[in-house]
């Protein structure tokens, strides 16, 4: 399987790339759908971007936002559309990259992990790899 390109995820102001890949919803209104003639990234038509889209994600006040959209998909708007359909984890690199294989999965000196429930912040951990480099 080729490995997908990562979403972005803007979290206390940094942006970072994410390996989690959230839905968009069926039908919301502040999201439409892009005519295949009016998409202009080539990364978006092809294996390693099966969902059509790349979307940047916001953290702000305990909930996750989607900010941005490119691909098959448009925001009808700037304004940021609050994430409510979102449930999952979500783990934010931090530090060094220790370790990536042919896969794309990665390992970073320290990871932290958000538990997302209906696009609210639920819980956050911080994780270290426990990888030392020799």
């Amino acid at each position: 399987m080729t490995a997908q390109v990562d979403e972005i995820l803007i979290f206390n102001g940094n942006k970072t790339l994410i390996a989690f890949h959230p839905p968009l919803p069926s039908s919301h209104p502040g999201i439409m759908k892009v005519e295949d003639s009016k998409i202009a990234d080539s990364v978006i038509g092809s294996t390693a971007c099966w969902r059509g889209y790349i979307g940047t994600w916001e953290i702000q006040n305990d909930r996750l936002y989607l900010v941005s959209i490119v691909g098959c998909y448009q925001m009808v708007n700037d304004a940021p559309i609050f994430a409510h359909w979102v449930s999952g984890l979500i783990c934010v690199p931090q530090g060094k990259l220790v370790y990536c294989d042919r896969s794309g999965a990665k390992v970073y000196e320290q990871e932290i992990h958000l538990r997302i429930e209906q696009g609210k912040v639920m819980k956050s951990t911080i994780i270290d790899s426990n990888c030392s480099q020799s």
